[in-house]
């Protein structure tokens, strides 16, 4: 996403940069249900509610998938980068529902035109930039790019509901 992708329109029809907070790991790790090796946002560098929002990841080679990913040439494998979208997504989800969204988790349903152009490795900080699309009840769809030093790494349009876990279906049904 370029500069203009953070742009949105006011109440009256201007368009003008979108203003927004910065959130840290405390908050985030209120938020959500992930914790190491899963958590993959150190913080979000600006969050507009109802929006877009972008995450930070600061890739280091204590990396537990580094391990395996790979031993003499580390590469942060492209799912991890994708959940990283996701991780993003949902703070923006979260903090735009408020305390309507407590008790509740956010799920991935669908990954589309995920493309991955380059790779990631130690030291690198990856700028997760989401943008929402459209919100359909829980359902809500977004675009995610990923840079580094402001490269594009990888791109993916994608899905997620939001809803408490107790109203998902079971695997008996």
């Amino acid at each position: 996403m370029d500069a203009t992708v953070m742009d949105r329109q006011n109440e009256h029809g201007e368009r003008g940069a979108a203003k927004g907070y910065a959130i840290g790991i405390e908050r985030i790790q209120q938020m959500l249900p992930h914790r190491f090796p899963m958590l993959m946002i150190d913080r979000i560098a600006e969050l507009v509610p109802d929006h877009s929002a972008i995450g930070i990841k600061n890739v280091t080679m204590n990396e537990s998938y580094f391990q395996g990913h790979f031993p003499n040439h580390p590469v942060v494998p492209g799912v991890m980068i994708i959940e990283s979208m996701a991780q993003t997504a949902s703070m923006l989800v979260l903090e735009t529902l408020g305390e309507a969204s407590n008790g509740k988790v956010v799920y991935f349903m669908f990954i589309d035109n995920a493309k991955f152009r380059r790779p990631v490795t130690p030291g690198d900080q990856m700028q997760i930039h989401v943008l929402k699309q459209r919100r359909r009840g829980n359902v809500w769809k977004f675009s995610g790019v990923a840079t580094v030093d402001g490269v594009v790494v990888a791109e993916a349009t994608y899905a997620a509901m939001i809803v408490k876990p107790t109203e998902l279906p079971s695997h008996s049904e």
